[in-house]
Parts: C-alpha cells; sequence; structure tokens
C-alpha cells in the first residue's frame, strides 16, 4: 500500500466531508470500455467491490481511487491488418490506395478490431487528510499522477490545491546532508543515492546498497555534482527515496512497523486487514510529512485563504496563449510545466490544460499521464 507519493497541499479549512466528496467524484465514476471504446476512466471503489462508496474513511483519513481500462490493440496489428486490407484493395481496383483512403481502411480496421480486443486495468490510489490538508497520490512521478489530478478537477465543484513548494530545494539540501554525512531531525542516510551535474544533466552517479561516507561522494559534490535522489529513513520505522522534486519513492514499512501491522491484524481479524493497514502508513506519513517540509526549511505560500482565492480565478484566461506557446515549444503538455514556467497555481495550469485539450492543441490525456501535441510550432 502506497510504493510512491505525489504530494500536493489542500487548505486545512476546505469544508469538504466524505459524503460530499463521494458525491460529487460519482460525476465522473468508472464506467467499463464499451466495444468501441479505446479507453475510459472514472472513479471507482477502493476497496472492495462497492460501485457506492467512492471514499473510504477511516478514523479522518480518506482513501479515493481512479480506474484506467484500456483496450489493447497493438500498433503493430492494426499496421498490419491495414497492409493486407489495402493489398486486396489495390489487388481490385488495380492502383494502390491514397493517403485519405489509407486512413479510411486504418479507421475501419480498429473498428473491427475493438470489441475483440483484451481489456487492461489500472488503480491509482490518492490518499487524502482533510484536517492536516495533505493530498498524496500513489503514483512513481508527477505525470503518471496528473489522471488523478485532471479528474479530481472535472468531478469536483472547487479544487483548492497547490503543488508543495518548500523553502529549500529538495536537491540543494539533500546535497548539504550528505556532505556532511548526516540528515537532520529524525532522518538518517540510507546506502543509495544519485547526483547529477546541475549543467548537464546526463552525467549521473548512483550509489545501490553502498556506503555514502567515503571521500569518493563528497569529491563528486566538490566537482559540482548535486544530488536528485537520496535514500532516507524516518524515525527507523519507514524507508524511502526522497527526489530533488519532492516525490516519495520506494517506501517500505520497516520490521517494527511491520510487525506493529501483524499484530493489529491478529487482534482484529483478517477482514480489517486493510483497514489497519491504512491506518498504520497513514499516521507515520502524518509525523513524516511535517517532518520532512521542516527540514526543507518549511513551506512558502502555502496560506488557505490564498489557495481558496486561486479556485475562484476565471476559466477565460489571459495566459492561455503564453501556455500554449510554453506547451508547443518543450513539445510536452504537463500541469506542472505550465505552472512551473508561468508561475501560476495548480489549478489555473489545470484548467489552461483542459482548455488546450477542447480546443484540439493537445490530445486528452494517455494511461500513462502524457499527451500528444496536435498544433505545430509555427
Amino acid at each position: 500500500m502506497f510504493k510512491n507519493l505525489q504530494l500536493y497541499r489542500l487548505p486545512t479549512n476546505w469544508g469538504m466531508t466524505a459524503d460530499r466528496l463521494s458525491s460529487q467524484l460519482s460525476r465522473a465514476s468508472f464506467q467499463p470500455c464499451g466495444s468501441l471504446d479505446i479507453q475510459t476512466t472514472g472513479w471507482t471503489a477502493p476497496v472492495g467491490h462497492s460501485t457506492h462508496e467512492l471514499v473510504h474513511s477511516v478514523s479522518g483519513q480518506w482513501l479515493i481511487a481512479l480506474r484506467i481500462q484500456q483496450r489493447l490493440l497493438p500498433a503493430s496489428v492494426i499496421k498490419q491488418a491495414a497492409e493486407d486490407r489495402a493489398e486486396e484493395i489495390e489487388a481490385q481496383q488495380g492502383y494502390k490506395p491514397g493517403r485519405k483512403q489509407m486512413k479510411e481502411i486504418k479507421d475501419a480496421v480498429i473498428t473491427e478490431l475493438l470489441p475483440r480486443a483484451f481489456t487492461r486495468d489500472k488503480l491509482i490510489h490518492a490518499w487524502i487528510n482533510p484536517t492536516n490538508g495533505y493530498l498524496g497520490i500513489d503514483a512513481p512521478s508527477k505525470s503518471a499522477a496528473e489522471p488523478v489530478v485532471e479528474y479530481l478537477h472535472r468531478a469536483l465543484d472547487e479544487l483548492p490545491m497547490l503543488l508543495v513548494n518548500t523553502v529549500l530545494s529538495p536537491a540543494s539540501a539533500m546535497t548539504d546532508w550528505l556532505s556532511g554525512g548526516e540528515a537532520p531531525g529524525e532522518f538518517s542516510i540510507d546506502e543509495d543515492c544519485e547526483l547529477r551535474a546541475i549543467d548537464d544533466e546526463a552525467s549521473a552517479v548512483r550509489y545501490v546498497h553502498h556506503s555514502l561516507e567515503g571521500k569518493e561522494i563528497r569529491e563528486h559534490i566538490a566537482s559540482g555534482k548535486q544530488v536528485s535522489k537520496l535514500g532516507l529513513t524516518f524515525d527507523d520505522r519507514i524507508a524511502f527515496m526522497l527526489t530533488d522534486r519532492l516525490e516519495l519513492k520506494r517506501i517500505e514499512m520497516l520490521d517494527g512497523l511491520s510487525d506493529e501491522a501483524e499484530g493489529t491484524e491478529e487482534a482484529r481479524g483478517q477482514e480489517e486487514k486493510f483497514d489497519a493497514d491504512f491506518l498504520l502508513i497513514t499516521a507515520e506519513f502524518d509525523k513524516l510529512i511535517p517532518a520532512l517540509f521542516e527540514a526543507l526549511g518549511g513551506e512558502v505560500n502555502m496560506h488557505a485563504g490564498d489557495l481558496v482565492e486561486q479556485a475562484k480565478e476565471p476559466s477565460d484566461d489571459e495566459l492561455y496563449g503564453k501556455a500554449v506557446q510554453i506547451v508547443i515549444a518543450h513539445q510536452w503538455a504537463s500541469i506542472s510545466l505550465v505552472q512551473r514556467v508561468l508561475a501560476i497555481g495548480y489549478n489555473r495550469a489545470a484548467r489552461l490544460i483542459e482548455t488546450m485539450e477542447k480546443q484540439g492543441v493537445v490530445s486528452p490525456m494517455k494511461p500513462d499521464g502524457t499527451r500528444e501535441i496536435l498544433l505545430e510550432a509555427a
């Protein structure tokens, strides 16, 4: 449960309840792929098979889940079938099909093959602590988490959410910790890290299950490399990899915490194991996250009033043209990219990307969280 954590901030006075959240998520509830659907996405029950309980609430901790179902129709299969069909048509009409006719052939092949294609499901869980204002998505990267963010925006009346911003950048802080051989507070440095050159991201050095106390590490830092990933342990209870993008990866409950989970399972019964594990890990997150923010110098620009005002920004945005230029120039359509370059809130950036999709600038989101740029650069 929760091998990764992409962190976002919610205001502590958001005013949302579990029942209200469940009701609003039902507006975008999951529907299985129809015979001609390539992909469907929507909210599903995070626990069990109930189609009604879209928010699983345990002692004030909420769990939600986004389900993505995709029909598996490889491009190579479509291409081969279309070429075979084109050869038959060429034999009948005496000349090769043109570009327009080949497109029609390909579309016909897809329509014919889709109903027989297998489906593959992907489930992305997200944790919400409404009291402390945390949203954590179990995804290995921000792009992989963006389907959850997008469908939250689609379903909710308002989502006053921001990326976490700390005084110290994770890269500079981790570099200082590793250089000094010690992490602050209840954190300790493990035996995994990655260092990258500031002026050349392709230049990287990785250490796996290796002592990080040697002279070699300090020489890399002295030559200008910064830590981009660092293995840490918090309070001897949770191990994880912290990245320079403030991502928590490879989260693992250590022996003492695992023993507590097993003891709870034996005491309460197997049927409540899921809730016990969920409570245990989220209780640790509630301790780890503020400690991590403190180690990074604290948070900045995280006032609840600002978050609520940001959620009320108009949809007719004067920055739309600039946002389109950014996406085309980078050939990458990402909420995080637009937010970072324009220095705007996450909600505003999400609406700009959504407008681009409606205007045909970018494609709908793919299962891996990426989008295709449909508008070519001038």
